[in-house]
């Protein structure tokens, strides 16, 4: 399955756009090829607790990505498909360390872990993999894992763009992300997908099954199988530490040298920069069955299992030594060695409720349990200190332990949810809909022990596994109850009033409202908007992770936040987030299948958890003795953390942690435009243009602790340059999508045009100097062109980023990669498109 591919010829053309969210019906198979896209026409569920609301009538923004979008982007996951959809999210193309094996997006600027992810209406769990990537926009994401929601699974998926905390709880400060899944009853879908980078590597496989089945005469079951294979990407060039900028070698080790001379990557040996490579598997069922005419069951259920691997820095033939009894120095790695992290992970999920209608009362009581276990190993690696240790008994070179358990993190939530709406006439235009209800939930969060070797003595190298002083099981308990009010007094004006209140055991109880109002003054005009306030309880995750990363020269550790080691360096224990939202819009419809939207938003968000910077305990050369802060040093050596073996000597040493350390001002302005045009036989063209503008300032960043500060070396701040700027300017301010469908008998062609505004990071290697890193405006041009062959098969083939528009690579410092990287001319980490060029694909769709 690995090898099939399906192989394309890159089209070149004069214009290229493609079309926004397009919305589908959950029954619905795929679009075929004369399928144009609806105008906002579809029953919404997210937003509103009103039956039979149509996206275009909403009181708030909504976006509807439908069977249009998931048919013509080549990659088959559901964080391309939203990234290349909608132009208020911004999806991380490359992550370090773990964090490159599970991806995040986030909408409108903010931390993934801002928006919140519904399935069918219920709150979907988050992963247990939380990012650790100091600098990077996306860090300490520990949100829903898309990954494991198969695409052939969806019906639509309604995206609302604006604060709802106070309808959903936690973690709604940007907006809900609500996925609809399928519920046909019949009939079905099965699709091979297969594509590469133009680079030949990267290579894609994907295949999935969804069909319907009557459960009796009066229920139905509707299931996805889905399988995807990626391969490893590798971009950059040779390593700064053996090579210059023309690759020639510059090390005058000989043990080096030879090594290198002898590795097969060489010149290229470092192989860090690029993607992991995964196997996933996804199952999913959903399915409801009529008890009586007024009472419903319902089963909505999933499971998914990651197999991934990614690449760290190289180490040389002399990173790892011994001596034998007799003596002699020697090298069980001549040739270097490139380590691997790797998971395997299973997510699991299942909601089983009853709901149904008791005298004009509707209600809906649900039972969800989520559950994401990710096991770590790091592979292709050893032990430094075990290794020398083992080798000093025997006469000959032993081969040492090269794979090791590094432990388990395991993330689970029990949540029950009871929701009751009912319609009462006063008088008004129409009823007013009163809703009310509640939730409890316990959250879960475990961190078990890697096996001895991956820790001992500073761990194996590139990713030291949890030690037992890291080993940990938290919980909390929270309850939540909310009231909701819509009212439509007189017919051009709808008003929603929305209450919640929460109490969780771990920080305490908060209150959020929120008003929204919408006044038509014509078919033709309508205005909208927006006040509320919203908060994100900190994940578990973000409070209690504990871990070590060791670099080829550095070893940092990731303090848990509400432990006494971090309260002894004088940083308090994380409490909420807390937003203030604002928005006011429009909706226009100026001509027949013309629709126009404008949507401005403020958020305000205080005590915004961010990821520290950089906290040096070590520096080589600082001073005398390199010692930038003794207090960090001992708290190092109180998890058992010691410099490696080795001719390639420390050169850093020190500490991050999660804090609540910013308010952050958001300022924006969300706008599309829906048309379609009608040339009778000579074909359709629905066009659509999205459009995002996207500030961030942060408005106050708390002080770092006098135990920490370090006025001479310039360790001042909490958050350095480089985590400032992943606040603020490096995802892009601008993001611009243009879109043509047109469609002809059983032909189609999808263009697309996606603008990104420029984005910059400052980035230092030694946490001293800065050098700024920038991304000019770009277009990336992506295209699919259809046929139904058939009235059962269709044939798609395209490319994303057809003009193959390269990232921009890292900049140099006194002759060497300027954010401390091994790789010349690696990728810009913050290119909005992503760090590996054109992708061309080819798939075939059976329906029956």
């Amino acid at each position: 399955m690995k090898k099939i591919l399906f192989s394309t010829t890159a089209l070149a053309l004069a214009t290229s756009i493609a079309a926004l969210p397009i919305a589908a019906h959950a029954a619905d198979a795929p679009a075929p090829a004369t399928e144009a896209p609806a105008v906002a026409n579809d029953i919404i569920v997210t937003g509103t607790r009103i039956t039979g609301t149509h996206a275009a009538d909403s009181a708030a923004p909504i976006e509807i990505v439908g069977a249009a979008a998931f048919q013509s982007v080549g990659q088959p996951d559901l964080n391309q498909i939203l990234s290349q959809t909608l132009p208020s999210l911004n999806l991380s193309s490359y992550g370090a360390d773990t964090a490159n094996l599970t991806l995040s997006a986030a909408l409108r600027g903010l931390s993934p872990n801002d928006t919140l992810v519904l399935v069918n209406g219920k709150r979907r769990h988050g992963t247990a993999n939380l990012a650790v990537d100091s600098g990077s926009p996306y860090t300490g994401s520990a949100t829903t894992d898309l990954s494991f929601i198969p695409a052939s699974a969806i019906g639509h998926i309604e995206v609302l763009q604006d604060g709802a905390a106070a309808q959903y709880g936690s973690d709604a400060i940007a907006g809900v992300v609500n996925i609809i899944l399928k519920d046909a009853d019949h009939g079905g879908s099965w699709n091979v997908t297969g594509g590469q980078y133009y680079k030949a590597d990267g290579k894609s496989a994907s295949t999935s099954l969804n069909f319907g089945m009557k459960l009796g005469e009066r229920g139905f079951l509707n299931f996805t199988g889905e399988y995807k294979f990626h391969d490893f990407s590798q971009r950059g060039d040779c390593d700064a530490r053996y090579y210059d900028t023309n690759c020639n070698m510059t090390t005058t080790n000989a043990t080096i040298a030879a090594g290198l001379q002898s590795n097969p990557f060489a010149p290229r040996v470092n192989t860090i920069v690029g993607d992991a490579r995964y196997t996933i598997y996804n199952f999913m069922i959903n399915s409801g069955y009529d008890l009586t005419d007024n009472v419903k069951a319902y089963v909505v259920a999933s499971y998914g299992n990651r197999n991934a691997k990614s690449y760290e820095n190289y180490r040389s033939a002399t990173r790892i030594s011994g001596v034998t009894s007799d003596g002699a120095t020697v090298y069980p790695f001549p040739e270097g060695f490139n380590p691997l992290e790797s998971i395997r992970e299973e997510d699991f999920s299942a909601t089983a409720g009853l709901k149904g209608d008791v005298s004009g009362w509707n209600w809906d009581l649900s039972q969800t349990y989520g559950r994401d276990s990710v096991a770590f190993y790091t592979l292709d690696s050893v032990n430094g200190a075990l290794y020398s240790a083992e080798q000093l008994q025997s006469a000959t070179l032993i081969a040492p332990q090269t794979n090791f358990y590094d432990g388990t993190l395991v993330n689970s939530e029990w949540s029950t949810d009871l929701g009751v709406t009912k319609d009462f006439e006063v008088g008004f235009a129409k009823p007013i809909t009163l809703a009310f209800g509640g939730q409890y939930r316990y959250d879960r969060y475990a961190i078990q022990a890697g096996e001895t070797g991956s820790w001992y003595s500073g761990g194996s190298a590139s990713y030291a596994g949890f030690q037992p002083t890291d080993a940990s099981v938290n919980g909390r308990h929270a309850v939540a109850a909310y009231v909701d009010l819509a009212v439509q007094p007189i017919s051009p004006l709808k008003l929603d009033f929305a209450g919640r209140y929460e109490h969780y055991s771990d920080f305490g109880s908060v209150v959020t409202g929120k008003f929204n109002a919408r006044y038509d003054f014509s078919p033709a005009f309508a205005l909208r908007g927006t006040v509320s306030n919203g908060f994100r309880a900190p994940t578990l995750a973000e409070e209690y992770y504990s871990s070590t990363n060791v670099g080829p020269t550095s070893i940092f550790a990731q303090i848990p936040s509400n432990s006494s080691a971090a309260q002894a360096l004088g940083f308090p224990k994380l409490k909420p987030e807390r937003s203030t939202n604002y928005s006011i819009g429009f909706v226009a419809h100026p001509a027949p299948r013309l629709q126009i939207t404008v949507d401005a938003y403020e958020i305000l968000l205080r005590d915004r958890i961010v990821g520290s910077g950089s906290i040096y305990g070590y520096s080589a050369g600082y001073g005398s003795s390199g010692i930038v802060s003794q207090t960090v040093l001992n708290s190092l050596a109180a998890r058992g953390i010691v410099a490696q073996s080795g001719s390639e000597s420390l050169t850093s040493e020190g500490l991050n942690l999660f804090t609540n350390g910013a308010d952050t001002h958001t300022k924006g302005v969300e706008a599309t435009a829906n048309y379609s045009s009608d040339f009778g036989t000579a074909g359709k063209v629905a066009w659509s243009i999205g459009f995002n503008y996207n500030t961030t300032k942060a408005v106050y960043v708390a002080s770092l602790p006098a135990s920490v500060t370090n006025a001479g070396f310039g360790q001042t701040a909490l958050l350095t340059p480089t985590a400032i700027d992943a606040l603020t300017s490096a995802t892009p301010k601008v993001k611009t999508i243009l879109g043509a469908l047109y469609t002809v008998g059983k032909f189609s062609l999808n263009l697309r045009e996606t603008i990104y505004g420029s984005v910059s990071q400052e980035v230092s290697g030694d946490g001293a100097h800065y050098t700024e890193t920038h991304i000019g405006t770009s277009a990336i041009t992506d295209i699919n062109i259809g046929y139904k062959v058939t009235e059962w098969m269709r044939l798609d083939a395209g490319a994303n980023n057809l003009l193959n528009k390269k990232a921009p690579t890292m900049p140099l410092y006194s002759g060497l990669p300027a954010d401390g990287g091994h790789v010349y001319n690696a990728p810009l980490a913050i290119t909005p498109w992503g760090i590996d060029g054109g992708y061309y694909y080819a798939k075939a769709t059976f329906t029956f």
